[in-house]
């Protein structure tokens, strides 16, 4: 499945930037002056910068309380969905125009119709149900509740108002950018864009790259859902060899199959297999069916573990113990180890997560090492991350070979834009685009070679 060309990702900017045109914050992006942009570095990828907090912003005295979750979306650009709105004032009607803020203790009492607790504000919009639509209707709820016309974050929503165009899936993180996977479509189909979205983070694109898969190799995304990467390791490999996802969720697993059959990647194979017990240990393994799989029998390997999360942004309300956080480190090496097994001499593993702990990061590194001989660091390509985290005992060159994202580095002026501020008018592309490799979720990556 090749990269689009040059012309190719040109039309396609084209396009998307018209198609987009009817986006309400699209034109407040426009407004700024801000233009899709190639990242380049990334062939594949598309930027398009977010731009917020918009501290300005009126706030309207009716107001609307979302639960956290749904405040987190709104962040990232989406509107408010039925579902997660809490209270909504006495009269509100269709058409009328609200403040939305989220609950972010989870305090305010479904229904209410006013809420004076903890509560952060996200956004201006359009409610598109009346107030008993929401909580008195005896059909289940569904659909936008709030179209958000002025969020806090200036985030496009991809929602209908997308061109056709060859594409394989759009990727879209926060809060520093959008991204782009504009990998084109087996035989060069046109497609509408909207059916082949993908959100997906920047650090969560880099991943696959450094993974570095090669048409015709067989390659384990061992945690695979929601799928996102493993649908770039299979458009990275054109289409050829085979991709198998496991996931122990089954209805994770239904998603990863679903978006492989819209992207027409027909190299993924995805099965519903708990990734520790991936290892046959008797003559019921194979090479050539599904898990459990015989030994050395994988290319290259992506264990994107499971993790305590706290990379993840935006994320408003975080209640998690210590001892919750640090019981990943054991499931971590688990699958570790098992991944490290299944691996063949020469073989490339790739370690992630989207947490900032030295425990499961920079620990785990150190732990394989130790405990795989057979294993060696190796440096990342691309490497648009930070080093490793010191405190683990790495030495330095392996700190240079590993690949932190943190928000705590980033400045904290973020995409803040004010057209009518000199400052901001002479910011170039290639601020927003260091600004874009920087701001974004925390991650962190290492990449191994198993010598023979």
């Amino acid at each position: 499945m090749p990269h689009l060309s040059r012309e190719q990702r040109i039309r396609a900017m084209g396009m998307l930037e018209a198609g987009l045109g009817q986006n309400l914050q699209l034109k407040d992006l426009r407004k700024c002056d801000v233009r899709i942009l190639p990242h380049p570095k990334l062939p594949d990828v598309l930027l398009i910068p977010v731009i917020g907090p918009r501290e300005t912003l009126a706030r309207y005295s009716s107001e609307v309380i979302v639960g956290v979750q749904c405040g987190n979306a709104v962040l990232r650009g989406a509107h408010v969905f039925a579902p997660g709105i809490v209270s909504a004032p006495k009269f509100m009607k269709v058409g009328d125009v609200v403040s939305v803020f989220s609950d972010i203790d989870g305090k305010c009492t479904r229904g209410a119709m006013e809420f004076q607790g903890n509560k952060v504000f996200v956004g201006n919009g359009i409610a598109e149900m009346k107030r008993s639509s929401i909580f008195w209707s005896d059909e289940p709820l569904k659909g936008i509740g709030i179209r958000m016309t002025k969020p806090v974050c200036l985030s496009p929503c991809f929602d209908k108002n997308l061109p056709s165009v060859v594409v394989g899936h759009v990727l879209a993180p926060v809060p520093g950018e959008r991204i782009l996977d504009m990998c084109a479509a087996p035989g060069g189909k046109t497609t509408h864009i909207a059916a082949l979205m993908h959100d997906q983070n920047l650090p969560s694109v880099v991943v696959g790259h450094v993974l570095a898969p090669v048409p015709g190799e067989r390659i384990l995304d061992m945690c695979a859902a929601p799928g996102g990467k493993t649908t770039h390791i299979a458009a990275l490999m054109h289409d050829q060899g085979e991709v198998i996802a496991m996931d122990k969720i089954a209805n994770k697993l239904e998603r990863i199959k679903q978006n492989a059959a819209l992207l027409q990647l027909k190299c993924i194979k995805a099965y519903c297999f708990n990734g520790t017990k991936a290892l046959a240990t008797d003559a019921t393994g194979n090479s050539t069916d599904g898990p459990p799989f015989s030994p050395e029998s994988f290319d290259r390997i992506l264990l994107d573990a499971p993790c305590s999360g706290l990379g993840q942004r935006p994320n408003m309300a975080f209640t998690w113990s210590l001892k919750e956080v640090l019981s990943y480190q054991p499931l971590q090496r688990k699958l570790f180890a098992v991944a490290v097994k299944l691996l063949k001499p020469g073989g490339v593993l790739v370690y992630s997560t989207c947490t900032i702990t030295l425990a499961e990061n920079e620990e785990q590194v150190a732990w394989a090492l130790q405990t795989f001989p057979c294993l060696r660091l190796q440096p990342q390509e691309p490497h648009l991350g930070g080093e490793g985290m010191m405190g683990a005992c790495l030495s330095r060159d392996q700190l240079k070979q590993l690949q932190r994202f943190d928000p705590a580095c980033v400045p904290a002026e973020g995409f803040r834009f004010n057209p009518e501020e000199e400052e901001s008018s002479q910011r170039t592309e290639s601020d927003f685009i260091q600004q874009a490799n920087k701001d974004t979720i925390g991650f962190f990556i290492a990449k191994f070679v198993k010598v023979p």
